[in-house]
């Protein structure tokens, strides 16, 4: 759209949730160093250069695709600032990293930070913390 930075993302499988969203890659972190503070302040620097994050989803529910176009407030995402991100698995290296992220009192979503591959996920995002853009149906037909 003409002067307004767009991050689009998508989510399908069988492991997508009705109620919770997960941004498989926010963005790469990859360059050392690999600190909590580096990661959050690349993840804030990615953050600032979009006005607008959307999500289409598709939920399964055979015989069902329920779609779903979100928008996931950026001003939500950017509590990742708060993380207080510690050491995750067994991982030899780099170890992974991860936190709850919280609004006051409330957890809102975990953010993660793979030693494997440098991405940024976001997991467990709830769907009443998002504005619903459009939904529809699509009825898979048989045989």
């Amino acid at each position: 759209m003409e002067g307004i930075k767009i991050s689009i993302k998508t989510e399908t499988g069988a492991a997508t949730k009705h109620k919770r969203i997960t941004i498989t890659k926010l963005c790469t972190t990859e360059k050392e160093p690999w600190t909590p503070g580096v990661l959050i302040g690349r993840v804030m620097a990615h953050l600032s250069r979009y006005d607008v994050i959307l999500t289409l989803r598709a939920v399964w529910e055979h015989p069902l695709i329920h779609y779903q176009v979100l928008e996931i407030p950026i001003e939500l995402l950017a509590l990742i600032d708060t993380a207080e991100l510690r050491g995750s698995g067994k991982r030899e290296g780099r170890q992974s990293l991860g936190a709850d992220v919280y609004r006051e009192s409330d957890k809102v979503f975990r953010v993660h930070f793979d030693g494997s591959d440098g991405k940024c996920s976001v997991r467990g995002i709830r769907l009443q913390d998002c504005r619903l853009l459009t939904s529809w149906d699509y009825r898979v037909r048989e045989g």
